[in-house]
């Protein structure tokens, strides 16, 4: 297909000296090095000529020329220009944008790259390319220049220049041109100001008339685009990846696994300009402003607050009162319009928050993305692929010594890519995480990581592969001190580590379970030996495995899918001799609650037990806890962490386990009109009953989705008493969408639910 020319730089005639005062007729001008190298004259005084003399008279920012505008009649001027915004919006996939919205007061072109936009321009008169010399300039970053790629002009031209900037005319009426734009599939991605450029010869001077369109042009990622780096082959994954503003993020225990609605809200209000502030301010160097991996790298960064003054400042204990508790926010777009009101860190996020903007920021830059769950995720601090826990002689952990943690679960983005950086074979997705745990190249940030390198173990491939391996496939350590006083490995868990690693299934609100793409089944020689290749490039001890008998069986009893805020716990340790000898254990069961990062906060029971076993005799040793033993002290997640300890005397054999498990809160219904008017208010009716023996305080009610970002501060709810609310709300946004509803109080956070509903246009 024959498409453009292409030409990039100075235009002809114009001074190489920066510093150089043009003189001629009667004055002098004080010119002055505009985009490109062109001269531009803000300020000529009368009958001053010019080697190459541009004049600005559009609709820019710049002064225009007061006494050298064109005479229309003489030189081709630009009248209008139209971006054609419907056209281009629903081509590129951008029409959801709220700065494109035809109905918004100032709508502005958002289009993706390596795709062709239309644009219609009106001249004074009919252009004719035999006698106007006509140039198209695109500008971005504070100081645009040719050699960094920041300035660009062309002229039309039907020249075939694949994967470059260029322009073709593709329709003519009268003074009237519609062109064909093209940008290569490795622009920068950024706002770019819009010029044109009429170049004419008269008495032996050239000048050029540029017309500066007011608005700038935003140009994104294409994941439609198969030249970009973000390219998706089955399109139907983009309308969940690229294009779903709402979904869902997975929590709980690996036991216990519960969902929480997020709203995206990629499309909504600022969130494009907030984007693009957060690259403008990144320190990025231009050059790299078209590449994908140091971008999404820097924006791990810059959702975090830990170093590059990002949006989310994270706390994962204490009081939140100075802020907004991370299990009280119900999406990215509130957080987002705070950080670009204040510019400052938003308070407060946990994992779920860091990894819910990362996803709505790479969205609304283009790059498909998701969110990704993983149960017992495990927190390698010194890097050694494994989770080592200490224990005291007494079979306690020993907090003093535990600096490596499991967490309940931990969620990090995916993102899309090809990775032209590594050998052939690890693209697809690739983990970046927000959540400032480690540094990486001394910044809180991390990868993209190759999921598929993290399954093989090759983790010697960029970026931050041990991390993310051990956070899905460390093999666990307990170390207790031996007569000696020298700890030693008594126990190995090998499967303890990446639980049921949940991401939201496409177009649907199914879980889909993605474990497999991160790490062979449990105890394959595919998984063992992606688990020694690691180690090989790891701090990790090779001397750990100590053969013991194993004629004694223990396995853990809890029915969690029983286990209600306000019911009794229960856990029990089953014991079965399968030797033909008597067998005695003695060994400890703790509960306690806990954050969900893994670190345990009060303890509730400490029980220690003495078990004598017949051969082939067993038997359940359970401790139980009461709501009035947790009442009051149960954490953000009402999380319960279960350690136990135990040992055989007669043959050495030990066992140990921490068990993560989550109390149910009870269920949030809401009741509204499957379908609504736009700007009307209609009722969202919500209820459910407080399940715990004291009143529920300081209590409220979020709604989030189709444009509705509102709370509504309630009453008390008594104990065991039920709470009810008629709430008025009102959608801004038309079409098919989710309501996302939290209720919030002192004692009991985040009890959620969400409500598809459709919004009809007048």
């Amino acid at each position: 297909m024959s498409r453009r020319g292409q030409r990039y730089g100075r235009t002809p005639g114009a001074p190489k000296d920066p510093n150089t005062t043009a003189s001629g007729g009667g004055g002098t001008c004080p010119t002055t090095f505009g985009s490109g190298g062109n001269t531009v004259c803000t300020q000529t005084p009368l009958g001053w000529t010019c080697p190459a003399h541009v004049i600005d008279y559009g609709e820019g920012a710049t002064k225009p020329c007061p006494t050298s505008g064109p005479d229309p009649k003489k030189v081709l001027t630009v009248i209008e220009v139209d971006f054609k915004i419907e056209i281009n919006s629903k081509a590129h996939h951008t029409n959801k944008f709220a700065v494109s919205r035809l109905n918004s007061p100032n709508p502005q072109l958002v289009v993706r790259r390596g795709q062709p936009f239309a644009v219609t321009v009106t001249f004074s008169r009919p252009y004719d390319e035999k006698t106007d010399d006509l140039k198209l300039v695109f500008e971005t970053g504070d100081t645009p220049v040719a050699s960094k790629r920041t300035y660009v002009e062309f002229i039309l031209s039907d020249e075939d220049i694949p994967n470059n900037w260029g322009g073709k005319i593709e329709s003519r009426q009268g003074n009237t041109i519609t062109m064909d734009i093209f940008t290569p599939s490795n622009c920068f991605v950024a706002k770019w100001t819009f010029k044109i450029d009429v170049v004419k010869k008269e008495d032996r001077r050239l000048n050029v008339y540029r017309y500066n369109h007011k608005n700038p042009i935003y140009i994104l990622f294409n994941p439609w685009c198969k030249d970009d780096v973000v390219h998706m082959t089955e399109e139907k994954l983009l309308d969940e990846y690229i294009l779903n503003e709402t979904g869902i993020i997975f929590c709980g225990t690996s036991t216990s696994i519960t969902s929480k609605p997020w709203n995206f809200g990629q499309f909504e209000s600022c969130i494009l300009d907030v984007t693009m502030y957060l690259l403008d301010n990144s320190g990025l160097n231009w050059a790299v402003r078209g590449q994908l991996i140091p971008i999404v790298r820097k924006l791990s960064a810059l959702v975090n607050s830990s170093d590059e003054g990002g949006i989310v400042f994270g706390k994962w204990e204490g009081s939140y009162e100075d802020g907004t508790a991370p299990l009280a926010w119900t999406g990215s777009v509130a957080i987002l319009e705070e950080y670009w009101r204040t510019k400052r860190p938003v308070k407060y996020g946990q994992c779920w928050v860091f990894a819910g903007v990362a996803t709505t920021v790479c969205r609304v830059l283009g790059i498909p993305a998701r969110v990704v769950t993983n149960y017992s995720s495990a927190h390698d601090t010194d890097g050694t692929i494994t989770i080592d826990y200490h224990m005291t002689a007494e079979d306690e952990m020993d907090a003093s010594m535990n600096t490596d943690s499991v967490w309940n679960f931990h969620v990090w983005t995916e993102i899309w890519s090809t990775r032209p950086d590594l050998p052939p074979g690890y693209g697809g997705w690739q983990v970046i995480d927000a959540t400032p745990q480690e540094a990486s190249d001394g910044i809180y940030c991390c990868g993209p990581a190759s999921v598929i390198a993290v399954q093989h173990g090759e983790v010697n491939l960029p970026y931050d592969g041990p991390f993310v391996f051990a956070e899905v496939n460390a093999d666990t350590v307990y170390w207790q001190p031996n007569q000696r006083g020298v700890y030693e490995c008594v126990y190995m868990d090998k499967k303890k580590i990446g639980k049921f690693i949940s991401t939201k299934a496409p177009n649907s609100n199914e879980r889909e379970d993605i474990t497999h793409k991160y790490k062979h089944e449990e105890d394959t020689p595919e998984e063992r030996s992606a688990v020694i290749r690691a180690n090989l490039v790891s701090a990790a001890r090779h001397d750990l495995y100590k053969p013991t008998s194993r004629d004694v069986q223990f396995s853990i009893e809890q029915d969690s899918a029983n286990t209600k805020v306000g019911g009794n716990f229960v856990v029990g340790l089953r014991m079965k001799n399968n030797s033909q000898q008597k067998r005695t254990m003695k060994g400890r069961i703790a509960v306690s609650t806990m954050f969900y990062t893994g670190i345990t906060a009060d303890t509730l029971k400490s029980e220690p037990f003495l078990v004598n076993l017949k051969p082939g005799e067993e038997t359940v040793k359970n401790v139980e806890v009461t709501p009035e033993e947790y009442d009051g002290h149960l954490k953000d997640g009402c999380m319960i962490d279960v350690s136990i300890m135990a040992h055989v005397e007669e043959t050495s054999q030990n066992f140990a386990k921490k068990m993560d498990y989550r109390l149910h809160k009870p269920h949030l219904t809401a009741k509204a009109p499957a379908e609504v008017k736009e700007n009307e208010e209609f009722k969202l009716d919500v209820s459910f009953t407080n399940p715990l023996n004291m009143a529920l305080t300081q209590c409220g009610v979020t709604v989030d989705g189709v444009a509705i970002r509102r709370t509504f501060q309630q009453g008390n709810v008594p104990p065991h008493g039920t709470f009810s609310a008629s709430l008025p709300v009102q959608p801004e946004k038309t079409g098919q969408g989710d309501i996302i509803i939290i209720f919030n109080s002192r004692e009991l956070e985040d009890i959620n639910t969400s409500i598809p509903i459709f919004v009809r246009g007048h």
